[in-house]
């Protein structure tokens, strides 16, 4: 028989504190054989189990990572990746000091699916790329998977454009 679940949530600046307290211990905190083996599993497109967490309500819920890089500009590999997953946690910690700055954006399209509006802009070779974490609590039973994902930098350019233009006028 199916196991029920009942969603429950956390405040996002909680949410996000043990999401970049779990991202730091498997990616950060290890040697750089053992966090370079993770990003290998996360390059090829792998889910990746993190651990077993118990909420403060004593229900027990799985943490996964996984990683989607396609929109990454150059040529990714460990160090890179490691460079800008440092630079996004980082701005993650300094945003939780003010809960109230948090934004989220739903996806519209999938049910439990969140992207947080805190990036990390990194450039390669003059090309950025902008990294953001997502979550998704929407594939039933008691898990979410954290996802690390670099976003199509041409969105910030046409931004960027049309703030320098409106500046100009």
């Amino acid at each position: 028989m199916p196991e029920s679940t009942q969603r429950k949530s956390l405040p996002t600046d909680k949410f996000l504190t043990v999401a970049v307290n779990l991202i730091h211990k498997a990616l950060i905190e290890p040697s750089r054989t053992e966090a370079k083996s993770l990003y290998r599993e996360l390059e090829e497109k792998k889910v990746v189990a993190l651990t077993n967490l118990r909420m403060e309500d004593g229900s027990m819920v799985r943490f996964d990572l996984s990683l989607d890089y396609e929109h990454y500009q150059g040529r990714l590999n460990f160090t890179s990746f490691r460079t800008g997953l440092t630079m996004l946690l980082s701005s993650i910690a300094e945003a939780i000091k003010d809960p109230a700055s948090l934004r989220s954006f739903a996806n519209e399209s999938k049910e439990g699916s969140v992207m947080f509006g805190i990036t990390a802009l990194t450039s390669e070779e003059g090309k950025p790329s902008v990294m953001v974490l997502g979550a998704d609590s929407g594939r039933g039973g008691p898990n979410v998977e954290l996802q690390l994902m670099y976003l199509d930098p041409s969105q910030f350019e046409q931004t960027a454009k049309v703030e320098s233009d409106s500046a100009a006028g």
